[in-house]
């Protein structure tokens, strides 16, 4: 017999609403999170964008969100999850969840264990994370209104950004480090025709410096080593992101990319797992989304369970 109805894998904003829902619709949860609850938003500075409220920091939505989670009963527990092993008829009726001791088994998983933006291995990346260095245009563009940025990367995404970003910015440089761009060419046309973006091809990041905030961008050309800086107090990393979802068996699908592929009720696959927030395969990945996610993941496990009783 399953000590839980439902385990839910991550607890940042999928999990922590998947918690609060699954709990509200009377099952019993478990939340696995390897580090703390909140997940990538513990390490977003001021959000504008949460609905009803003006502002808030990452640290206090992520606490308010388990707050509310274990009020209404969810247990959370913090665990490295290694593996998830399907329910068969040689495994048994629930799906378990490899972790550090005897696995844990629930006849219902939401996977919600995230994603990662892709960083520079350069001086000042890691260091200013917050401080001036963005993963997010839409959740940190406006702090930057009438000021130079700067975008890094030649893809789709970081050529859209960097056009989103004129509409606050005064001016946008966007560095690549090759030649050309990856992304497509109506986007290139698109981008050609903005006067607010400047371009410099053939730049690499040879570091981001600043005392407590970025202060400039020090580019190093690929193939001379002529260097130059940018004075700019915000830098937006667009270099790729990944899911982490290399735990999860080759009988969960996936896009390219390793995102897990789901139905329109968040169902995986794989019955009786479903997936939520960045880790899923989407189109736009913010809290509020992830949160909503996570609502209707929870909801379609309890349809779910209703129905295998």
């Amino acid at each position: 017999m399953s000590q839980y109805d439902l385990i839910i894998i991550g607890a940042g904003p999928a999990g922590l609403t998947a918690a609060m829902y699954g709990r509200r619709a009377g099952l019993s949860v478990l939340v696995l999170e390897q580090t703390v609850a909140g997940g990538q938003m513990r390490l977003t500075g001021d959000i504008e964008n949460w609905p009803g409220l003006s502002v808030t920091t990452g640290d206090e939505l992520s606490e308010a969100m388990r707050a509310q989670s274990e009020s209404f009963g969810a247990e959370f527990r913090e665990a490295m999850v290694s593996g998830l092993v399907p329910a068969s008829e040689a495994s048994g009726p629930d799906h378990a969840v490899k972790v550090l001791g005897p696995d844990l088994t629930a006849p219902a998983i939401i996977v919600a264990s995230g994603a990662y933006h892709r960083s520079l291995d350069c001086p000042g990346a890691k260091d200013f994370h917050g401080r001036g260095v963005s993963f997010c245009a839409i959740c940190d563009g406006g702090f930057f209104r009438n000021q130079e940025v700067a975008v890094v990367g030649g893809g789709n995404t970081a050529l859209e950004q960097a056009m989103y970003l004129t509409n606050h910015a005064s001016r946008v440089h966007l560095v690549h480090r090759r030649d050309e761009y990856r992304a497509d060419r109506l986007v290139q046309d698109r981008l050609a025709k903005n006067p607010k973006i400047v371009t410099h091809l053939g730049y690499e990041v040879a570091a981001i410096e600043g005392k407590d905030e970025v202060e400039r961008l020090r580019l190093r050309h690929a193939m001379s080593g002529r260097e130059k800086s940018l004075e700019v107090p915000g830098v937006f990393l667009f270099v790729g992101s990944a899911p982490y979802s290399d735990f999860l068996p080759e009988e969960i699908r996936k896009a390219p990319g390793g995102w897990v592929i789901t139905d329109r009720s968040l169902q995986t696959s794989v019955g009786g797992i479903f997936a939520a927030g960045d880790v899923r395969d989407t189109d736009l990945r913010q809290i509020v989304t992830a949160a909503g996610d996570g609502a209707l993941a929870a909801m379609n496990a309890y349809h779910y369970l209703e129905k295998r009783k």
